[in-house]
């Protein structure tokens, strides 16, 4: 393992990171607010220790980057940029200890959207868009939107890609990382801004629109007001903010063939097909069971479709509080977390394809036992799905729910019911925010215990960075010459 290469590129996500601290330090300074010296202090600590990570180890930047040091950079750059993303809830006079701070930074940058602040409104402009910021960075990933910007990173750049965005479905777009990875971003950026101006229209102020369109296409769920979504009480912004929220959970892959004219590839993708199918069987379901809540069906599709395209891109926006629904539903938001967003997408969970080939592997299993002597290949997409790939799956299933049983566990151990426990650990891996019993739509995590928050926030990480990518890091031969 070359220690000083992983931290030279760690040092330099950290220096172009710390710009984005710019933002919120000028809202601010433009809003005389109390966060002004946080945001001050928080820029030249963060901007300081990247600048000397850098330099120190500057030589050791043309070195071939091996796929062991590109996952290292990975983890260790969302741990160091979390601890850094941090310090401006700690000396904004929000009196956050450093294990809120740091959920909060680390929901942030993972996009899982639990927060453990309360009264969101009377928070500085400052702080609540740096939660908007954190989010909408994790949301393409950090590593990605470096790869794009800092041509320092272009070496070697696709050990971190396949790091940090999963290699099912990651298809070469141009032939240099660096091209593919500016590509997904302008798409990012500029959906981003088409979603500000129509939430904008709506009538939402300037500064909401930019926070909920930041979070919203990160999937990330931060909201500026503690009712959430629900606040506004627009149906015009819920069917904007549903729509964005679904897109935001399609493989980007897709959005650039679009883009190019070729329109067709959504058609063709059966992950997007699943995706389409699986939304419109919940949002049936939901809307049918939920009707005796709700005036009119009308009424009971929005909040429906709001509600299940939140929860399975892993959002985490709500505009009901769920868990006044029937069980039945409950249980179907549940569901969803695990499906998840396309591979691709700023979405979490297991992800579609995942789901999809072990549907198809089961299907392939049970018409073997009918038929012993076929011989049949589990395709996607007219292709062939290598036993490789279909270990890699059955591999991560399995260690995402070995860790989500676990940390349940853990949970209940510390007192914790087991509605909450269950259901936290879940939308944590999934990425989501809200869960069931005391994290629910309507409550945050300040409840649950100190030692609890740990657990939670390494199954955020795991969960964002796919668990294979963490999980290497704690193998003795991983560290092995």
């Amino acid at each position: 393992m070359n220690t000083a290469l992983v931290l030279n590129l760690t040092g330099a996500v950290l220096l172009f990171s710390s710009s984005f601290m710019l933002v919120p330090l000028l809202t601010a300074l433009f809003q005389k607010g109390p966060d002004q010296s946080a945001f001050v202090t928080s820029f030249i600590i963060s901007l300081c220790s990247g600048l000397l990570l850098y330099f120190l180890t500057k030589n050791q930047k043309k070195v071939e980057l091996r796929h062991r040091e590109g996952f290292a950079v990975v983890t260790v750059s969302w741990l160091v940029m979390t601890f850094f993303g941090c310090l401006p809830y700690m000396l904004s006079g929000t009196s956050m200890s450093f294990t809120n701070a740091y959920f909060e930074a680390m929901a942030g940058f993972t996009t899982t959207g639990a927060s453990v602040m309360s009264e969101l409104e009377s928070l500085p402009h400052g702080i609540m868009l740096w939660r908007s910021i954190t989010q909408w960075m994790g949301g393409m990933g950090i590593i990605v939107f470096s790869l794009a910007i800092l041509p320092m990173l272009g070496a070697g750049g696709m050990q971190l890609f396949k790091a940090e965005v999963p290699e099912i479905g990651v298809e070469k777009l141009k032939p240099r990382i660096l091209d593919m990875a500016k590509s997904l971003w302008y798409i990012y950026a500029g959906l981003t801004l088409v979603l500000i101006l129509l939430l904008f229209l709506t009538g939402m102020g300037i500064f909401d629109a930019v926070c909920h369109g930041f979070t919203t296409m990160a999937t990330g769920g931060f909201s500026t007001k503690t009712a959430s979504v629900a606040h506004f009480q627009d149906s015009y912004a819920d069917i904007i903010i549903t729509v964005f929220m679904f897109l935001a959970g399609i493989s980007f892959t897709l959005h650039f063939y679009a883009l190019r004219g070729n329109i067709f590839y959504y058609a063709k993708s059966s992950e997007f097909r699943f995706y389409c199918a699986t939304a419109l069987i919940a949002i049936a379901i939901i809307t049918i069971n939920t009707m005796s809540e709700h005036s009119s069906i009308t009424e009971s599709l929005r909040y429906a479709s709001f509600q299940v395209i939140s929860i399975m891109t892993t959002t985490g926006f709500a505009t009901a509080d769920y868990e006044l629904w029937p069980v039945l539903s409950q249980m179907l938001l549940i569901c969803l977390m695990f499906f998840g967003g396309m591979v691709g997408s700023t979405g979490g969970g297991m992800k579609q394809v995942r789901i999809l080939l072990m549907f198809k592997q089961a299907y392939r299993e049970m018409y073997h036992l009918i038929h012993p002597r076929a011989l049949s290949a589990l395709k996607l997409d007219d292709k062939n799905v290598p036993k490789e790939t279909l270990g890699g799956i059955w591999g991560f299933l399995f260690l995402f729910i070995l860790i989500t049983v676990i940390a349940s566990i853990l949970l209940a151990a510390m007192g914790i019911d087991m509605i909450t426990a269950t259901s936290t650990v879940i939308s944590a891996m999934a990425n989501v925010g809200p869960a069931l019993g005391e994290a629910g739509p309507t409550d945050n995590y300040e409840t649950i215990p100190v030692a609890g928050k740990w657990v939670l926030i390494l199954c955020m990480l795991a969960g964002r960075l796919e668990i294979y990518t963490v999980i290497l890091l704690f193998m003795p031969m991983f560290w092995e010459k």
